[in-house]
């Protein structure tokens, strides 16, 4: 059974269902060790960057290892690829585990366990890693799909810490019909419109549906001949954030060239925040990941388009 410190605070990835599960188990976890709950604060990657880490003791999930996390009375629990190797910190790693299942592990070692929390986080754990040949891969993305509807923070208010409530929640029927009604009409209107950023990275715009999904099944059925594939999203007057996907592992470096990080297929970058218009931000990817781009306004035809969807 392994040791672990007292933390001042627990840090979780914002953007997803692995970030809540493994933030508010983390949080059942410390209050059963040393009776009492502290307080969790999750991050997007952009303000994860620019957080200072002044804690004497923290328990990080969810985000990924690096330099400023190894302290000691630090704890890490997450799978995403990393260089650094512990000194200070402990650290648990497993990429081949979603962050959530990593830490309903340890929650097991210290008698926490249940069958609803079983199967919640297996479900979280095959929409994280995109286990889409698992039987339960559909349902698992409607799960996901929640906290990208209807925010993290929400949810967790909604769910009042406890996570396992969400099994088979009222909202999975919106989010199956939002699947099986809004899914066709976006992937047919998306499938149309792919702008080329590079011979292998393309530009997918979106107006409905879920976007990863879109994303997905592009590439399932080899629709475009690009390997990468991206989006870009933006929240309010916020940074732009790009997400990526592909099959076989390419996605992962095109979003290191955008300083951003996450998993082989699955990731995501924030674009500066200097870039204020779509067609700044598509001309910033192509001048990034293309060498060759000359910036003469070649995608600024998208601007129109993206303009008028009041994105």
């Amino acid at each position: 059974m392994m040791n672990v410190p007292h933390p001042e605070v627990i840090l979780t990835h914002e953007s997803d269902l692995d970030g809540l599960i493994s933030g508010t188990l983390l949080q059942r976890l410390a209050k059963q060790l040393f009776g009492n709950e502290p307080p969790l604060e999750a991050y997007h990657s952009h303000r994860w960057k620019q957080r200072s880490m002044s804690e004497s003791s923290a328990w990080v999930c969810d985000l990924a290892f690096e330099p400023r996390l190894d302290k000691l009375n630090w704890l890490i629990v997450d799978h995403h690829k990393t260089e650094t190797t512990p000194r200070n910190a402990k650290l648990i790693h497993d990429t081949n585990k979603s962050a959530g299942l990593l830490c309903y592990e340890l929650c097991q070692q210290f008698g926490l366990g249940s069958p609803q929390l079983e199967r919640l986080v297996h479900l979280s754990n095959v929409a994280d890693l995109f286990l889409e040949n698992d039987p339960d891969f559909k349902l698992a993305m409607d799960y996901a799909n929640l906290v990208k509807c209807y925010q993290f923070w929400n949810l967790h208010t909604l769910l009042e810490g406890r996570v396992e409530n969400l099994l088979d929640h009222p909202l999975l029927e919106v989010m199956a019909t939002k699947r099986r009604v809004e899914d066709p009409i976006g992937y047919a209107w998306s499938a149309r419109n792919i702008t080329e950023i590079t011979p292998t990275v393309g530009l997918v715009e979106t107006v409905i549906g879920n976007s990863n999904q879109i994303l997905h099944q592009l590439l399932e059925q080899e629709a475009t001949p690009y390997p990468v594939l991206l989006t870009l999203f933006r929240k309010g007057s916020g940074p732009f954030i790009v997400s990526l996907r592909s099959r076989n592992g390419e996605a992962l470096k095109v979003a290191e060239q955008l300083q951003g990080g996450g998993h082989a297929n699955a990731c995501g970058a924030t674009l500066p925040r200097s870039i204020t218009q779509h067609s700044e931000a598509t001309d910033y990817l192509a001048k990034v990941l293309n060498p060759d781009f000359t910036g003469d306004g070649s995608l600024n035809s998208l601007e129109s388009v993206f303009d008028s969807l009041k994105l």
